[in-house]
């Protein structure tokens, strides 16, 4: 991520939770830059197997800047291992995965980290013995410039350093209003805030693409609804382009702006919201057969 970006995100960061900072873009006119979104990242005829399981079958399709970007399908459809090549757990046997104009056939987690890819997990991964505000520092790791030598002692520039970067986890802990449970060992938290709390790492790291794992799953009514407000203001407060992960369909519609649909592997619809929801191969794989 350039310095350009850290800075932005920063300052929105700011601008979202009082700071005297310039305003981050609204939310309408990140909408009417929608047809002139330049693509970030492009998959083009990506297959993966595992043994004899084709878990992705010759998938394309792109993710564009500043968008919402939904992946869509039953289970063992093939989305999670999606996301696994998209961020470079999983590595396809075919297919190249282009991002910022950098065409590679294998991404490394730590080189997609670093170049402002952030993920959540289906399954919570926390340190569930850390506090909250501990977790969400732990999203800072790879921002920090001092040695551990420096950091060990804990004087001058490392002190500096942490202060900072602290002084931005704050900030993040303020913007999901989750304050009052910055000192509490997150395995005490209920799974609702144990997902807020994941968020809260992965915005801890600036990040320009973020990837959701069904960022809602488990959570009742209400938590769906805060999760959804939040996802739909560091979209438009921050410029994030999303790639999210979900089962709720009523979330899907309402929060994407466009929508890729799997099913076994295979890619069976790629449109907006509305032409996913009428295209026949959605409603028989998906949704149910229209009677």
């Amino acid at each position: 991520m350039t310095t350009e970006a850290a800075t932005g995100a920063e300052v929105a960061f700011r601008e979202k939770t009082g700071g005297e900072t310039t305003p981050a873009a609204s939310a309408a006119d990140v909408r009417a830059q929608a047809s002139d979104r330049s693509v970030v990242l492009a998959v083009d005829n990506v297959s993966l197997s595992f043994g004899g399981v084709k878990a992705i079958r010759d998938v394309s399709f792109d993710i564009r800047n500043g968008e919402i970007r939904a992946i869509i399908g039953p289970n063992g459809a093939g989305k999670t291992s999606m996301l696994n090549v998209i961020n470079g757990f999983y590595h396809p046997q075919e297919g190249t995965i282009t991002y910022h104009g950098e065409t590679r056939r294998q991404m490394r987690p730590n080189i997609a980290a670093s170049q402002g890819i952030a993920r959540t997990f289906q399954n919570v991964a926390l340190f569930k013995g850390m506090s909250t505000l501990d977790n969400i520092m732990s999203g800072r790791t790879l921002k920090m410039r001092r040695g551990l030598l420096w950091q060990a002692i804990w004087w001058g520039p490392a002190r500096s350093e942490e202060l900072e970067h602290r002084a931005f986890v704050e900030q993040v802990i303020d913007f999901l209003e989750i304050q009052h449970i910055r000192k509490t060992p997150v395995g005490r938290l209920p799974y609702g805030l144990q997902k807020r709390v994941e968020l809260g790492r992965a915005l801890a790291m600036q990040p320009e693409l973020l990837l959701l794992d069904e960022p809602m799953a488990g959570m009742n009514l209400e938590e769906k609804e805060d999760m959804s407000r939040f996802i739909i203001d560091v979209n438009d407060q921050f410029g994030t382009t999303i790639a999210l992960i979900e089962h709720d369909m009523g979330v899907v519609m309402d929060l994407s702006d466009r929508v890729v649909v799997l099913d076994h592997g295979e890619l069976i619809a790629d449109g907006t919201p509305s032409e996913v929801q009428s295209n026949q191969n959605v409603i028989d794989a998906y949704l149910g057969v229209a009677h």
